[in-house]
């Protein structure tokens, strides 16, 4: 039994080191028109989004698909502005837009899936 519960640890602690830190937008950082910038990326569990941008003009709020598509956040939706925010990822769908008006419709949002 033992030996089973390190074999998991291992595994565990093999995924996890092979987790990478994304830059969103690369050197222009979260900005306009960065919506294509997820493309012919491969995203995985523990994989790290890092979102830099000015704290003073725009933040990082994670929405569904419906706000995503329709570029507006709800009011419960987990908002982030520190202007260099981590978010490590989990299976599924995530969907990250900018919520001040008018920037998201401007390409400032991003639609990540990880297997």
């Amino acid at each position: 039994m033992a030996l089973i519960v390190a074999l998991l640890c291992v595994l565990i602690v093999a995924d996890i080191a092979e987790a990478a830190t994304y830059k969103v937008g690369d050197a222009g950082g979260w900005a306009f028109n960065v919506a294509n910038w997820p493309q012919g990326k491969k995203f995985a569990v523990g994989d790290v989004l890092v979102f830099t941008y000015n704290s003073a003009f725009h933040n990082v709020v994670t929405v569904d698909s419906n706000g995503y598509q329709s570029c507006e956040a709800s009011s419960g939706d987990p908002t982030v502005q520190t202007g260099n925010d981590q978010i490590t990822l989990t299976k599924g769908d995530h969907f990250f837009i900018c919520g001040i008006p008018g920037h998201c419709d401007r390409g400032m949002k991003i639609s990540i899936h990880v297997d």
